[in-house]
């Protein structure tokens, strides 16, 4: 298996559109209208388009230590977009949005107003220390993969396989 590392923040913008998926969720507060905003935002990134998205679906939050049914449960989707932005930045960017609606980061997968994660970068392979793609966990979490699965059934996640397949098993 090859690991790409990307360059850092500053890297020059892509001179073709590369397909990234993010993963949209949020528990506390006003959940649908801070999903819509946060979406918004998405569509308005400079030098991305075609921003496609999932209908929401609710979700158990799902902490370090398994599924808390007592948490505030998630609304979650998916959103398929067209960037040419360098993977930094657009992770740089929807950490810029999440603080936009108040995303704290006190607690390791605590509650929150928004979690905007960079699930893929087309095909790429990251792995460092303030960025890896694919997202490490997506393949196990059916709140990435039914959302996803709806919007694009014949999506993949480089090197785990596609995702209504790893949903598939997921279920079982």
């Amino acid at each position: 298996m090859s690991v790409r590392l990307a360059h850092g923040m500053g890297e020059a913008p892509r001179a073709m559109p590369v397909e990234a998926v993010v993963a949209l969720g949020a528990n506390l507060g006003r959940r649908a209208e801070t999903l819509a905003a946060a979406v918004d935002e998405l569509t308005r990134l400079t030098l991305t388009s075609d921003v496609r998205v999932s209908e929401p679906i609710e979700t158990v939050a799902v902490t370090v230590d398994g599924e808390d049914e007592d948490a505030p449960r998630y609304l979650n989707a998916v959103a398929v977009l067209r960037t040419r932005l360098a993977p930094a930045e657009l992770l740089a960017s929807l950490h810029r949005i999440e603080a936009r609606h108040g995303r704290e980061r006190r607690e390791r997968w605590g509650d929150r107003t928004l979690d905007l994660d960079l699930i893929t970068y087309g095909d790429e392979r990251i792995d460092r220390d303030d960025l890896v793609v694919p997202h490490p966990r997506a393949h196990e979490r059916e709140f990435v993969l039914a959302p996803w699965a709806q919007l694009d059934p014949d999506a993949e996640i480089p090197g785990r396989g596609r995702v209504t397949d790893l949903l598939e098993r997921l279920r079982r």
